[in-house]
């Protein structure tokens, strides 16, 4: 799910080297913490949110056959 996101994400910075993803899983949820360089963090977020909302309902749908446990995707800035 790592590789998706990065996937994903890096075309879309100036920064792609910054893009940092980590991990946090508990019994019964992953959450997937993504931090980009500061100056990137508008594209990530994208106009009213819908770049992280189009990222979330992709990484959500691979996530939903892959994890049997609720997933989310944050976006640290």
């Amino acid at each position: 799910m790592e590789q998706l996101i990065k996937t994903i994400v890096q075309p879309l910075v100036d920064f792609p080297d910054d893009v940092r993803i980590t991990v946090n899983e508990s019994e019964n949820r992953v959450v997937y913490k993504l931090a980009v360089h500061p100056q990137d963090v508008g594209k990530v977020i994208g106009k009213q949110g819908s770049v992280a909302k189009a990222i979330r309902t992709i990484v959500y749908s691979a996530a939903s056959s892959h994890h049997m446990k609720k997933t989310y995707v944050d976006i640290i800035d």
